[in-house]
């Protein structure tokens, strides 16, 4: 009630002002604590002035968010009128009813034609290929990689490399040429070492890294309509993938068994690899001389091919959506009007976000603003993410389980580790009547 008061009090001023909507109110985005959010909440103030809506970008650690989130969704409450919720969510947060169905709004604004289509796949649809929609591709992201471009530069290097291996060092066109440069700079005695991958098994850092192995090797995580899995997770691609990525392993430094974005940002600007896997979210810091001594000679590219040419990365980034338990759905709906508009989504990335839009991404004027921003869009049209439905924390934590020994202690087999794998998700998908 007081923040409907507010808006209504708000909104008297302004009809006496500027003469807009008598029906403003404020609204609360609820999101992570990073510099994303800093930046929407530099667009949303935008809105304000537009409109005279107040939206609040709300924040709490990454650690907290979804924990917070589901609290305030099962106690049914309204101090949250949108969140900008990862993908994984949408399936337990739309079968709980926590998020309103945005389907006729998504087909109104062909937001399918408007976003990119990957991003709508994972960001937006479930089930798999239903046409149903939760939420609005809000920040893209997706793992790419950074390199030193010194280092790969140098003409000795250069030479040396040739020498050993036949062809001219460059940023890797497929995961071959990613192992082969990894064994050629791991150099321990210099303190210099090949690559940086994530391996932290505490959320979706290992799971992640290893998924961008995976989905280039042509493998898949399973039949995402069906709820297969034996045979999928378990094929001899994915074996393939899993064993390159355990040999990757072994040319990153040393203690880097729980290693995530923030040690593979260290990785660059500590001097410690040649290149280093990352979200893109947080490449902004690297191309920022104040928190990247290196800043100037760090490259990016993005996530290489497989042996058989597929070419795709494991999905970050969030959507959109609007709370069920708000009381400002509406004001909420014209907000995300607002913000699926070409122009809004330029300006959104013009102020460090990153958009899914396909009209901005395909854009020269955006792919050249930043070291990073081709990459990022060469990405984004080829992302794959995990299972989104509501039981994809046991799934995660499965598969960290099985994979976590063998990537990191050589532990067994990666035909052994994921057949286990396999035998894991199909049990659980059994226990809710997944199977079909």
């Amino acid at each position: 009630m007081r923040k409907t008061m507010t808006g209504l009090l708000a909104g008297i001023g302004l009809m006496w002002a500027c003469g807009t909507s008598a029906q403003a109110q404020e609204l609360t985005i609820f999101w992570a604590e990073w510099d994303p959010a800093n930046y929407l909440q530099e667009l949303v103030n935008e809105y304000e002035k537009e409109t005279g809506v107040k939206v609040t970008v709300e924040t709490t650690p990454w650690a907290d968010f979804q924990t917070k989130a589901f609290t305030e969704f099962n106690a049914k409450g309204s101090a949250y009128d949108m969140v900008v919720g990862d993908s994984q969510w949408i399936g337990a947060a739309s079968e709980a009813g926590h998020y309103v169905d945005l389907t006729d709004f998504f087909n109104k604004h062909k937001l399918n034609e408007v976003m990119a289509p990957a991003t709508v796949k994972y960001y937006a649809e479930y089930p798999s290929n239903s046409k149903k929609y939760w939420s609005i591709p809000a920040e893209g992201d997706a793992v790419g990689w950074s390199y030193r471009k010194d280092w790969f530069e140098d003409p000795k290097e250069m030479e040396a490399f040739k020498a050993k291996y036949g062809y001219d060092l460059a940023p890797p066109k497929d995961w071959k040429q990613l192992r082969d440069i990894a064994e050629f700079f791991h150099r321990p005695d210099e303190k210099r070492y090949g690559i940086a991958i994530y391996t932290d098994n505490s959320y979706d850092g290992l799971v992640m890294g290893v998924e961008n192995a995976i989905f280039s090797f042509g493998g898949e995580l399973g039949d995402y309509a069906t709820y297969k899995v034996d045979g999928i997770i378990n094929s001899e691609k994915n074996v393939k993938a899993l064993e390159l990525y355990r040999e990757l392993y072994g040319f990153t430094p040393p203690g880097w068994a729980k290693s995530f974005f923030v040690e593979n940002n260290q990785a660059i600007t500590e001097n410690l690899a040649a290149m280093s896997m990352n979200y893109f979210a947080f490449f902004p810091a690297l191309v920022n001389e104040a928190s990247n001594p290196n800043a100037k000679v760090t490259g990016f590219f993005a996530n290489p091919a497989g042996p058989d040419g597929h070419q795709y990365a494991a999905l970050g980034g969030q959507g959109i959506s609007i709370v069920s338990y708000s009381e400002n759905k509406e004001e909420a709906m014209k907000f995300l009007e607002w913000f699926v508009k070409d122009e809004t989504q330029k300006r959104w990335a013009e102020l460090g976000g990153y958009t899914a839009s396909a009209k901005v991404l395909e854009s020269p004027e955006f792919q050249n603003a930043t070291p990073y921003n081709k990459a990022f869009y060469e990405t984004m049209f080829k992302v794959k993410d995990f299972w989104a439905t509501p039981e994809y924390a046991e799934l995660l934590i499965q598969m960290n389980q099985r994979i976590y020994p063998f990537v990191t202690a050589g532990q067994g087999t990666a035909k052994e580790a994921l057949d286990s794998l396999a035998a894991d998700w199909k049990a659980t998908f059994d226990k809710y009547g997944r199977n079909k």
